[in-house]
């Protein structure tokens, strides 16, 4: 269905970034997803023709482009798969930090690499103690002269080896009350003493996505590299995480979308007892209530996204959004796979692949639970 958010020139610049996926990573992502990497040569090449944060105001290297174009990109990332959501956190989740909350200096000094791939970002909240939890992370960054030292380990971090750039949730104020107000938001260069990068994560799906743990042992970096006020990173960070749980939702509701087509023309193929297993009234049934249940999402997704563009309060719908969808789409997985019969279990079938990508998007940028419990206080409960 059309997005009514799109123009003519969204769909142009789809059309033209759905060609460049074909040949620059759909005959490549298997092997990714085997060699468990995506080559830093691919985000030089989406830097190159345009396709790294788009919305980046032009005197930085970007095109300013309104957030229909991050809608286009990260939905035909997530059509080639899902390991590719490292883009999408690069260009919608982290480089909007430095965007609002950056000095003209870090600015001009961080996004026009951002843009052209040169620096690839990542942010890193969650800790081995601390992740829904963020008030007890337990981090910390003390000032020694102009300097801040940071102490501390980080885990699940998408895009930590590649990472150049890394925005770091510390405790600047670790005695403050309430804990949340002690929180402040540091960069951490890739190259910096004390920073260190543990070994890629082995996960259940998102093979070729890489995640890691960090560790920063008596780490250095200067006073200036503070993103916005000491103290506000709590803020800060709540601020950006309707647009990470919106992001989230569209690759969810994609995904439900391409694993149903995936199914849908299985089934027509596949013959049982002489026939269609389509033909077959049960299947049909399973078909037809996914398809409902997946055009329902759309129609909110889309009513979503166009009030987020408008700049409306959507914490409670986004909330809503990142919860429904994606349980949807991890309904939609198990019966897409139980529709493949043993094929679906066998690793040359997308559904296999589909099948063991999609539960963490329930899990990260805040879990389902933690989503009820937003709604809940939104609701005055």
């Amino acid at each position: 269905m059309a997005h009514p958010y799109l123009t003519e020139e969204h769909e142009m610049f789809r059309k033209a970034f759905r060609s460049f996926l074909k040949k620059e990573a759909e005959p490549f992502y298997e092997q990714w997803e085997e060699q468990q990497w995506i080559p830093r040569s691919f985000w030089e090449k989406l830097g190159e023709y345009g396709y790294l944060c788009p919305q980046v105001d032009e005197k930085y290297g970007g095109s300013g482009a309104d957030f229909g174009y991050s809608v286009v990109i990260n939905e035909e990332l997530e059509r080639i798969g899902s390991s590719l959501v490292g883009v999408g956190l690069h260009n919608d989740i982290v480089v909007p930090y430095i965007e609002s909350y950056g000095t003209e200096e870090q600015k001009k000094k961080w996004l026009p690499k951002c843009v052209t791939g040169e620096i690839i970002t990542a942010i890193a909240m969650t800790e081995p103690g601390a992740g829904s939890d963020l008030a007890n992370i337990q981090s910390t960054a003390v000032k020694d002269g102009d300097e801040y030292i940071i102490n501390g380990q980080k885990t699940f971090i998408t895009n930590g080896i590649h990472a150049d750039l890394v925005l770091v949730a510390c405790k600047t104020d670790p005695g403050a009350i309430p804990k949340h107000k002690g929180i402040s938001l540091i960069v951490v260069e890739a190259n910096t003493p004390g920073f260190s990068k543990g070994q890629k994560l082995k996960k259940v799906g998102l093979h070729a996505q890489d995640t890691a743990e960090l560790f920063f042992d008596e780490c250095r970096v200067p006073q200036t590299n503070l993103l916005g006020k000491e103290g506000e990173g709590f803020r800060y960070l709540m601020e950006k995480l309707q647009q990470e749980r919106l992001v989230v939702a569209i690759n969810a509701q994609v995904a439900a979308e391409e694993m149903f087509e995936l199914t849908l023309e299985y089934t027509k193929q596949r013959k049982a007892f002489g026939r269609s297993i389509s033909s077959f009234q049960s299947i049909q049934f399973e078909l037809v209530e996914m398809k409902t249940e997946i055009e329902i999402g759309r129609t909110f997704l889309d009513q979503l996204i166009a009030e987020h563009m408008e700049g409306k309060d959507v914490v409670a719908k986004v909330s809503m959004a990142k919860w429904w969808i994606t349980e949807l789409a991890k309904k939609v997985a198990s019966k897409c796979m139980q529709l493949h019969g043993g094929y679906g279990y066998m690793e040359e079938y997308k559904i296999a692949r589909r099948y063991r990508d999609i539960p963490v998007a329930a899990i990260y940028a805040g879990t389902n639970e933690i989503m009820k419990t937003i709604i809940a206080k939104k609701l005055g409960l």
